[in-house]
Order: structure tokens, then sequence, then C-alpha cells
């Protein structure tokens, strides 16, 4: 079965119809909200408290490195799932594959924890 490019004209029209949907109502509700500007109304405003000094204040890296450790190693578990699912399917190609697959996850886990990227101060 041969494909055209006619055959991808409905997802065109799909993908700009959905961007410009979205685009238009940014500009609309841009153009249409109010705009009432009053010194309480501009203040920034965070669960009822009122924010007080520099918001630029430094903080220890160590949590965003946490926080892309825990990303990284969940998105790689995502991809055990399809395999547990298809695991008979896949047979002894399959496993060796996600031998290799565990081993370099367990060589990153090793290395951050070689690293002591886990552990706070």
């Amino acid at each position: 079965m041969h494909t055209n490019q006619l055959d991808y004209f409905p997802i065109l029209m799909q993908m700009l119809l959905a961007v410009g949907f979205v685009a238009g109502i940014i500009v609309i509700s841009g153009k249409l909200g109010p705009k009432r500007h009053s010194k309480n109304k501009d203040i920034n405003f965070e669960c009822g408290i009122e924010s007080f000094g520099n918001a630029r204040i430094p903080f220890s890296v160590k949590y965003f490195l946490v926080a892309i450790l825990f990303v990284l190693f969940d998105v790689e578990v995502i991809f055990l799932y399809p395999w547990a699912i298809n695991f008979k399917e896949l047979g002894m190609e399959g496993m060796i594959k996600m031998v290799i697959f565990m081993l370099l996850l367990l060589v990153g886990f090793f290395y951050i924890i070689k690293k002591k990227a886990l552990e706070w101060e």
C-alpha cells in the first residue's frame, strides 16, 4: 500500500485547527478581558500570605538534583510495564534486552550513589 501526501492532509488540518484555536483564544481573551489595575490587585499573592523580602533567595541545588533523578528513574520504570505485559511474546531476546536495560539502570544508580547525589548535609 502506497501513501501519498494527500493522506496526511487531515492530520495537517487538525494540527492547524488546534494551534489556531489555542492562539485565537489567547489573543481574544487578552483583548476582551478586563483591564482593571490597582495597587492591591497588582501585588504578588501566595496562599493568603503577604510577600516580603526578595523572592530571589538562593537555595540548595540538591533539591533540583533529587527531583530530576526521581523523574529520570520514574520514567525508566515506565518502560518496564510494556515489557511485563508482553513478556511471553518477546521470548529470550526480550529477556536479554531487558537485562541489559536493567544493568544500565543499575550502573546509573550506583553512579549517583558513588557521587553522593542523594545525601543531604
